[in-house]
């Protein structure tokens, strides 16, 4: 209820009372959708912050209040120097209106879908509004609704939805008309006259109210401007521990479903390789049998004695000879122990991963405060990165994980542009071996060394945007960028990799689903 009439009706006569004698002294906005004011009377000051998003519209009152060196506008240059008369609020309406000895008007319309700030210098003249206005402009107060006597509450149509709420719980569904008559004309009463304002929670949200509805947290004294400086802090401060808590969790959970994912994949393709015949296999039988194998054979069926003497039909290559085609099954032999070493390495590492990702989870279930959140995150590497926030304005695909922010390169123009320019000589450059695509870059952290996880999901990125997208398995370069050269002349993209080393992968974006 602190955006409701009879709250303002509270707040109005107090404010009067206590900015007798005091003019405007600075309006400003550093914030979006956030209007200050600031008054003096030259002895003290007094400030009005109004938070006229739709999401939380509120009117705080902060005791001090130190304006921003930069990204701060002033506005309403007609408000300064304006000497306030009296503060008050539109009869049954959410408006609070300052005004002041030249009969100019300020108004706070704290409507939640559609709040505003008025101006208007003086009567008749033009208002400027602090958000743009595409509906009428309200100026005048409002005519009360017609008596109900079958529902007395919509009598009341700036009660708002907690005395409803107050009277239900007491039986007014069930009530006669007389007596439902009675109830609300007693509740009206009680708004009129507080003799306590309420912090409780109602439906999970943090209310101020006029009455003891939902789960009463606090009993306060009946001084609307304290109340407010208590409530808005307090309740941004849950709003923001709310979403926080909310982001973390999500990362969390996306983090230990993709380890999970990825560790079952790699599980399931290391039970593919060690259950079929290899490479190394297939070769030995063709050298075994060399001399059975005539010129130009499209396969050979021989016996396998690594399967009990069973038959075994080898497709053979007619273009090439039978050593030709083992020494290339060795060759494949080779990078097959690669990944299966790799593989190996991914699934340990992979359900590492998620096992600490739930073991986070778990400990988010005690953490109650927003300083504790934040020093919890700190202390698990999981605060948002700035250095993202900033990449996100570069022309590259940008992409973010475990604090670590991965740059992808659209065309050869702007691999160019990302691997000459943009990355350090510490960043880690990746990009698919021996065919043309993107260049990536993940971005260094002073002291600290890049987790394989994230080299992993970037070198996926690298294959994936390449010529390898399709292919099952795709060889990746990574290095440092610092063993990374352009040659005089080259054309764009096109470098020269002087030390690296090759990391075997599933083409992919691991970050689709993100978007």
């Amino acid at each position: 209820m602190h955006n409701n009439y009879y709250f303002l009706r509270q707040l109005a006569p107090a404010l009067t009372q206590q900015l007798a004698g005091f003019t405007v002294a600075t309006c400003f906005s550093q914030e979006k959708d956030e209007l200050v004011i600031g008054l003096t009377n030259g002895a003290a000051e007094f400030w009005f912050k109004a938070q006229l998003s739709a999401g939380f519209t509120a009117l705080a009152l902060p005791e001090t209040f130190h304006r921003a060196r930069t990204n701060s506008v002033d506005l309403l240059p007609g408000l300064l120097g304006l000497e306030v008369a009296s503060v008050s609020v539109f009869p049954h309406d959410r408006v609070l209106q300052l005004n002041f000895q030249t009969k100019a008007t300020l108004q706070f319309k704290l409507y939640g879908p559609r709040p505003n700030a008025v101006f208007r210098p003086a009567p008749g003249r033009q208002p400027s509004c602090f958000i743009s206005a595409t509906w009428p402009t309200l100026t005048s107060p409002r005519p009360r609704a017609l008596p109900d006597p079958l529902n007395p509450l919509r009598s009341y149509p700036a009660l708002g939805d907690v005395p409803p709420r107050y009277l239900r719980a007491r039986g007014y569904d069930t009530a006669d008309a007389t007596e439902r008559l009675r109830m609300v004309e007693e509740v009206v009463a009680l708004l009129e006259n507080p003799a306590h304002f309420y912090l409780t929670a109602i439906e999970g949200k943090t209310r101020l109210t006029l009455l003891p509805a939902g789960e009463v947290e606090q009993i306060l004294a009946p001084d609307p401007v304290a109340a407010l400086r208590l409530f808005v802090p307090l309740t941004l401060g849950r709003r923001a521990y709310e979403t926080e808590l909310r982001q973390v969790r999500q990362d969390l959970e996306k983090r230990a479903e993709e380890a999970t994912i990825s560790a079952s994949q790699a599980r399931t393709r290391l039970h593919a390789l060690e259950h079929t015949a290899g490479y190394r296999q297939t070769a030995d039988l063709i050298m075994a049998n060399l001399t059975q194998i005539p010129a130009g054979a499209a396969q050979v069926e021989v016996v396998d004695f690594y399967q009990d003497n069973q038959l075994r039909t080898i497709k053979l290559k007619a273009t090439e000879t039978p050593q030709r085609t083992a020494q290339n099954l060795y060759r494949k032999a080779k990078n097959q122990k690669i990944e299966t070493q790799q593989l190996q390495e991914r699934i340990e590492r992979r359900e590492t991963e998620a096992l600490w990702c739930l073991e986070r989870l778990e400990e988010l279930v005690g953490i109650t405060e927003l300083r504790a959140l934040r020093t919890w995150r700190k202390t698990h590497d999981l605060l948002p990165e700035t250095k993202a926030k900033e990449a996100a304005e570069l022309p590259f695909k940008v992409f973010t994980d475990g604090g670590y922010t991965i740059l992808v390169g659209r065309n050869a123009q702007n691999n160019d542009l990302l691997t000459q320019r943009y990355a350090h000589k510490d960043d880690l450059w990746l990009h698919a071996k021996d065919v043309t695509g993107s260049h990536v870059v993940i971005k260094q952290k002073a002291g600290q060394t890049i987790p394989e996880p994230v080299v992993e999901r970037a070198a996926q990125l690298a294959a994936w945007y390449s010529r390898r997208k399709n292919d099952s398995l795709c060889p990746v370069t990574v290095t440092p960028k610092k063993f990374v050269r352009k040659r005089k002349g080259a054309v764009a993209g096109q470098v020269v990799v002087e030390r690296e080393r090759v990391v075997l992968v599933v083409p992919a974006n691991p970050f689709e689903r993100a978007g």
